[in-house]
């Protein structure tokens, strides 16, 4: 029994120093900042939402700066997100690594597969990030500071899951969301729900006795997948549940609704709702503006701002 999944919702990463991951997101990817609040789970980390205009599921990348609080790196592996991919626009590649290079950062070409090409940099913090050039991707693209609809970053294109065992995984992707097979080349299977395409795909590479993932700086949290409405995130909820597989309640994350549990292989899935979205609490031309607590944290806002670090943005 497959439920119905649109198709990427968002990637959220662990990091190390919040200036150096807004530079990153903003002026390097030249993504915008849709959402500066906290980490509901510990509200003295920041949590920054990066994507499109209006913050659109499936344009998402999320991070959780955690510099001087005790986490220590991660390390990449089985039962990971190992790489996140975005879209450009065929033919800026050149003007992508120029633009990344001037940044400071190492870009490096990565092998074509499944007909595009792509360059693979690392983030301040060591995460493996991809630019994946297409023709497929049709989304409106958030247009910076020296980026034009040529070459922006239109969304997320896909994920990599590092998988020991990835049959296992996607016999569990195939059952519960519906993905499907839709490519497979040198150890990496290709799988795809609600039409494919970018923001549709996922790659699940193999391997096979390789070291285990462990969580921290450096390495992707979780990956979400969305989903329509709240009912249809109640009736997965339920259906997991009977099949034994824990899966947290129901959270109110202010922009979406979320539960969470892992796939056979170990990488934490969540499942996230279209709505309401993040004009709950700011208009579209401020979004990313001002520091946003969910409404049982405002109380606690002057303790709050005096534990996070100054940012500039």
């Amino acid at each position: 029994m497959s439920f119905s999944i649109l198709g990427l919702h968002h990637v959220t990463a662990t990091v190390d120093d919040a200036q150096a991951d807004l530079d990153f997101g903003i002026d390097a990817l030249g993504m915008r900042l849709v959402k500066k609040t906290v980490n509901f789970d510990n509200r003295g980390v920041y949590h920054f939402y990066y994507g499109d205009e209006r913050g659109s599921p499936g344009t998402l990348w999320t991070t959780f700066p955690y510099k001087l609080l005790g986490v220590p790196a991660g390390t990449k592996g089985a039962g990971q997100v190992t790489v996140t991919s975005f879209s450009v626009p065929s033919g800026s590649l050149d003007a992508w690594k120029k633009r990344l290079r001037e940044h400071g950062l190492n870009v490096t070409d990565a092998p074509p597969r499944f007909g595009e090409e792509s360059v693979i940099v690392a983030d301040p913090s060591g995460l493996l990030i991809e630019l994946v050039a297409t023709t497929a991707d049709t989304r409106t693209a958030w247009l910076a500071e020296g980026l034009d609809a040529d070459t922006a970053v239109r969304g997320i294109h896909s994920v990599t899951l590092t998988e020991a065992d990835p049959k296992r995984t996607f016999a569990f992707m195939q059952e519960w969301f519906g993905f499907g097979a839709e490519n497979e080349m040198d150890g990496r299977t290709r799988v795809s729900v609600n039409g494919g395409g970018p923001g549709k795909s996922v790659d699940i590479l193999t391997s096979p006795g390789g070291q285990r993932a462990r969580n921290g700086v450096g390495t992707v949290h979780h990956v979400a997948m969305a989903i329509g409405t709240d009912e249809e995130q109640l009736a997965l909820r339920e259906a997991l549940l009977k099949k034994g597989i824990q899966v947290t309640p129901v959270v109110d994350r202010s922009y979406f609704h979320s539960i969470y549990f892992r796939e056979p292989g170990g990488v934490l899935f969540e499942v996230a709702t279209m709505e309401p979205g993040f004009m709950t609490d700011e208009p579209l031309d401020q979004l990313g503006k001002g520091l946003k607590l969910p409404p049982w944290e405002e109380i606690n806002r002057a303790d709050i701002e005096k534990h996070l670090p100054p940012v500039k943005y």
